[in-house]
């Protein structure tokens, strides 16, 4: 099978090591290919971006001399909107659009606006809402020195999600995989509007847990999306 590369967009606070635990993991066919967002990482002298278009243009200066098939998008939480954000643009501009598009953690686009906001909270209400959400342990939210660094790169990112505005459009013919927590925000009817989004299919999985659940299911994760991208490499 011809070697598929697999662009990965961070969740909110998220870095290009974000997903490094998935590594182990991921067959010899796909290749990853974290991206890093302004204000964080390796790119942490940056301005930080709370415009998810602007965002999306940022990564789309990153990956589009790379935009060979086959390729396909994977993206948690926030970085389901840039990778969808990505995808309008790659087609709006005549590139090979991805094979596939893989996304968790993340109602459909159609359904953001309905969503309730946090990025404006006080702090404690903003910080109980992460507790909420898992993926972080509380001690390391609870820590005002790392939080003082941390806070302002959540709220942009924060901001950034929550105040997409969707725009209805054309739908476009790429198969589109999605997974939810039980136990998180999005529910299943939400997550099950992604299917407005493209003519071609769309499977859409409940595993147990919160929003971070992908950290407990690791390995069941990239099982699927292997098995979803050998149906539809060529």
């Amino acid at each position: 099978m011809k070697p598929i590369n697999l662009f990965c967009f961070p969740f909110a606070g998220g870095t290009k090591y974000s997903y490094n635990a998935l590594l182990p993991y991921v067959p010899s066919f796909i290749k990853f290919v974290p991206i890093e967002l302004p204000g964080r990482g390796t790119r942490l002298g940056e301005p930080l971006l709370s415009d998810i278009h602007l965002i999306a243009d940022d990564v789309y200066s990153q990956v589009k001399s790379k935009l060979i098939r086959p390729y396909a998008f994977y993206g948690h939480s926030m970085g389901t909107l840039i990778g969808y954000l990505l995808t309008k643009r790659i087609i709006q501009d005549g590139f090979d659009h991805p094979i596939h598009l893989f996304f968790t953690g993340c109602a459909g686009p159609s359904e953001i606006e309905s969503q309730p906001k946090s990025y404006h909270l006080p702090k404690n209400q903003f910080i109980s809402k992460l507790k909420k959400m898992g993926g972080s342990p509380p001690e390391v939210l609870d820590d005002e020195e790392f939080m003082d660094m941390y806070e302002p790169i959540l709220r942009a990112d924060f901001q950034a999600a929550e105040t997409f505005c969707y725009v209805k459009s054309d739908p476009f013919h790429i198969p589109i995989w999605v997974a939810i927590g039980k136990d998180e925000d999005a529910t299943m009817q939400q997550a099950e509007s992604w299917r407005k989004e493209t003519t071609a299919n769309v499977e859409v999985f409940e595993f147990p847990g919160d929003h971070f659940f992908i950290l407990e299911h690791q390995q069941r994760l990239l099982n699927m999306i292997s098995n979803g991208l050998e149906k539809v490499a060529v």
